[in-house]
C-alpha cells in the first residue's frame, strides 16, 4: 500500500498530510459542456426560462461548488481559493446547440485546485440541466475534463490537442 498516498498502513482511507509541501501559486482549468435543443437554446438566450437566468445561476453554482469541493470529494483538502471564473461559449452542431463551460480556479497554497475546477465545471453543467429539464430531459452533459494545471511538485500539465474533446 506504500504507493497509494490516500491509504494508511491498515489499507484504510486517509487524507494526505500536506503540511511539508511548499506554498506556491496553483491554477487549474477544466471544461464541460451541455448539449441542448434549439428551444432551450433560444429560451436561454432570450431569458425565457421560467426558473430564471440560466447562465447567471449556473455561474454562481460553479463558483459555490469550487469553494465547497472538500465537502463533496472526501479526500480533498479545504482550500482558500483566490479566484474562480466560469465562462460560457455557444456552438451550433447539427440541430443542437452545445454550451461549452470553462472553469478556472486559482489559489496560493500547498495543494492543487484541479478537483475544484472539475467540480465547478460539473456543477455548472448540472445546474444548466436542472434549470432546463422541464423542457427536455434529453440534454447531454460532458465530457468533463482537466485542460491544464500549474504549480506544485508534479509540475504543470496541459492536455495535448490529441487528448482534447
Amino acid at each position: 500500500m506504500r504507493d497509494f498516498t490516500h491509504f494508511n498502513e491498515q489499507g484504510r482511507a486517509k487524507m494526505v498530510d500536506i503540511s511539508e509541501k511548499s506554498i506556491t501559486e496553483r491554477t487549474a482549468v477544466a471544461k464541460s459542456s451541455v448539449e441542448v435543443n434549439k428551444e432551450i437554446y433560444e429560451k436561454i438566450i432570450g431569458g425565457k426560462i421560467r426558473k430564471g437566468d440560466v447562465l447567471a445561476v449556473a455561474q454562481i453554482a460553479g463558483v459555490m461548488a469550487a469553494k465547497n469541493t472538500s465537502q463533496w470529494i472526501p479526500m480533498c483538502h479545504p482550500l482558500s481559493l483566490t479566484g474562480v471564473d466560469i465562462s460560457f461559449e455557444w456552438e451550433e452542431t447539427r440541430n443542437h446547440y452545445l454550451l461549452h463551460i470553462e472553469a478556472s480556479v486559482k489559489t496560493t497554497g500547498r495543494t492543487g485546485v484541479e478537483m475544484e475546477a472539475l467540480t465547478a465545471a460539473s456543477a455548472t453543467a448540472l445546474t444548466v440541466y436542472d434549470m432546463c429539464k422541464a423542457i427536455d430531459k434529453g440534454m447531454v452533459i460532458g465530457p468533463t475534463y482537466l485542460v491544464k494545471k500549474t504549480g506544485g511538485v508534479h509540475g504543470d500539465f496541459e492536455r495535448s490537442s490529441s487528448q482534447k474533446s
